[in-house]
């Protein structure tokens, strides 16, 4: 069955959440196994930007499932700004950042320090009382997985 990207990318941005999550696990699932998503880094840079906190986090998602693909640097170059979403507005955008973190650590080695430095400096304090303990155990699991790779 060929997928066809273009029109799964764009379902992203549905309105409807039950669309836009199907298309991003079937882009997500594509990315495990090709690199035909890797064309689109720049939007999915783009993602992390948007309003939306779902779309912020397909965004971070995505981004993620293509580390291993990434032969032009282009997550080198937004590392930054992914990793601002360790502390996101939203804590179940931060926590989607945070468990994701070791995917790219797994397949861009050069960036460890950096995702590691950026997890020890979080300050989670910015989350109420019922987030604080969850982004905690988060950082930490995510922390461990990344020291051991």
């Amino acid at each position: 069955m060929a997928v066809n990207v273009a029109e799964i990318f764009e379902l992203l941005f549905d309105k409807n959440n039950k669309v836009a999550y199907k298309a991003l696990l079937e882009l997500q699932k594509e990315s495990e196994e090709t690199n035909c998503i890797y064309p689109y880094m720049d939007r999915l840079s783009s993602m992390l930007d948007n309003d939306n906190s779902y779309i912020r986090t397909r965004g971070l998602t995505l981004i993620a499932y293509n580390a291993k693909w990434d032969t032009n640097y282009k997550i080198d170059e937004i590392i930054d700004k992914y990793l601002q979403h360790i502390t996101d507005v939203k804590p179940i955008v931060a926590r989607q950042c945070i468990k994701l973190l070791p995917i790219i650590a797994n397949h861009k080695p050069e960036l460890r320090n950096d995702i590691l430095s950026a997890l020890h400096k979080a300050n989670i304090c910015i989350y109420d009382d019922s987030m604080h303990p969850l982004v905690c155990k988060d950082i930490q699991k995510a922390l461990k997985k990344i020291q051991g790779l």
